[in-house]
C-alpha cells in the first residue's frame, strides 16, 4: 500500500504554490508514494504557466481513497491570488486548504501532512484567530500536549513557549509547564526519532542563565528545581547561557536544545539552516512538517523560490513515519 503525503497550499499569495509545484516534480515518480496538493485549481494553473508540472495529475473535489498512479490536485474551489501580499481572500484559501487535509487524516486517508507556509495576518483577515499551523492543528486534532520542534540534519531544537510576547514569557515558565513540555519532547525523540537515551540541552531564560540569581530568579526558582525533580531528569543538561551555548556549540553534545521563547532557539537555528530547516509539531497523532521558512511575498510570483526546505520537510515526514511504525 502506498504511503500518501497531503502538501497544503499556504498562502496562494506567497510562495506556497511555486515551492509545492518544484518539491512535487522532484518527488513524483517515487515507487510507494501518493501525492495530494490541496489548493484552488485556478492557483495551480496560474502557477503552471511559470514553473511546468512535470507529472500527471487528476483533479477533484471530493476527499477519497486511490492508489491509482499520478498526483492528486484537490481543487478548493476558485480564490482569486493577489499575489505578494496577505489577504482576506488569502486567509480564506489556507484555512480552507488545512481543513480539507485534516479531514483526509482523520479519516485515515492520508499519513503524513506536510504544510506550505501562511500568513497570521490573512488568517486574521479571514477571521481565523489562530497564532499558526502548531495551535491550529492542535486544536483540531484534541491536543493540549504538543511541542513545536525545529528540525535539520545538524541539530534539533524545541520551543518551551511558542507565539509569545517577551512580555509574557516569564509567567509562562512553569514547573509543570516544563514538565508538560519536556514529556512530550522526551516521547517524541524516543518514538519519532528512534534515540532510546535522548539527552537535552535546557537554556536559560535570562542572560548568563541568571548569574545564580544576580541577573533574573526564574533558573533559581524554576529551572533548577525542575532540572533536580523532573522523572526523567537523566536526559536533561543545564540550564545553560545561551549565548555560550551556540557560541561555543555545546549543542553539538545532545540530541535536542529546549529554548524558552521563540528567538532564543530561532535565530540560531535559522543562521545554520535557513534553506533546510524544517518545522514539526510533537506531540500530534498525525505527522506534520513544514518548511521553517515564511510566505516570501517580496519573490511570489517570480519563479525564485527554493523548495529546499520543503523538500527537508518531506524527508522528514517520511523517517518519522518510518519510526513510528517500527
Amino acid at each position: 500500500m502506498k504511503k500518501r503525503f497531503i502538501f497544503s497550499c499556504g498562502d496562494i499569495n506567497g510562495i506556497g504554490p511555486e515551492i509545492v509545484i518544484k518539491a512535487i516534480n522532484r518527488l513524483a515518480g517515487r515507487r510507494g508514494y501518493q501525492f495530494i496538493f490541496i489548493c484552488p485549481a485556478n492557483v495551480f494553473n496560474d502557477t503552471a504557466t511559470r514553473i511546468k508540472p512535470g507529472f500527471e495529475y487528476r483533479i477533484t473535489k471530493k476527499i477519497e481513497e486511490s492508489d491509482q498512479p499520478g498526483i492528486i490536485l484537490f481543487d478548493t474551489g476558485a480564490f482569486k491570488p493577489t499575489t505578494g501580499k496577505p489577504t482576506k481572500n488569502s486567509g480564506k484559501a489556507a484555512y480552507h486548504s488545512l481543513e480539507i487535509a485534516a479531514n483526509y487524516l482523520k479519516r485515515n486517508l492520508a499519513d503524513a501532512l506536510i504544510t506550505a507556509p501562511i500568513s497570521k495576518e490573512a488568517l486574521n483577515a479571514a477571521g481565523y484567530r489562530y497564532p499558526g499551523h502548531t495551535e491550529m492543528l492542535a486544536e483540531w486534532f484534541d491536543t493540549d500536549r504538543f511541542v513545536m520542534m525545529f528540525l535539520s540534519r545538524k541539530l534539533k531544537t524545541a520551543l518551551a513557549t511558542i507565539h509569545k510576547p517577551i512580555s509574557e514569557v516569564p509567567g509562562l515558565i512553569t514547573l509543570s509547564k516544563l514538565e508538560s513540555v519536556t514529556d512530550v519532547i522526551i516521547e517524541s525523540l524516543k518514538k519519532d526519532f528512534n534515540i532510546s537515551t535522548p539527552g537535552v540541552g535546557i537554556l536559560g531564560l535570562n542572560p548568563h542563565a541568571g548569574e545564580s540569581g544576580l541577573i533574573g530568579d526564574e533558573e533559581e526558582k524554576i529551572l533548577l528545581p525542575f532540572l533536580k525533580s523532573y522523572r526523567y531528569r537523566r536526559y536533561l543538561h543545564g540550564p545553560f547561557s545561551s549565548d555560550a551555548y551556540w557560541g561555543n556549540e555545546t549543542y553539538k553534545k545532545y540530541d535536542l536544545t529546549l529554548g524558552m521563547y521563540h528567538d532564543q532557539v530561532l535565530i540560531p537555528f535559522k543562521l545554520l539552516n535557513f534553506s533546510k530547516g524544517v518545522n514539526f509539531t510533537a506531540g500530534l497523532p498525525i505527522v506534520r512538517t513544514s518548511p521553517d521558512h515564511g510566505v516570501a511575498y517580496d519573490i511570489a510570483g517570480k519563479n525564485r523560490a527554493n523548495e529546499a526546505s520543503l523538500m527537508e520537510a518531506f524527508y522528514f515526514a517520511d523517517q518519522i513515519l518510518k519510526n513510528r511504525k517500527r
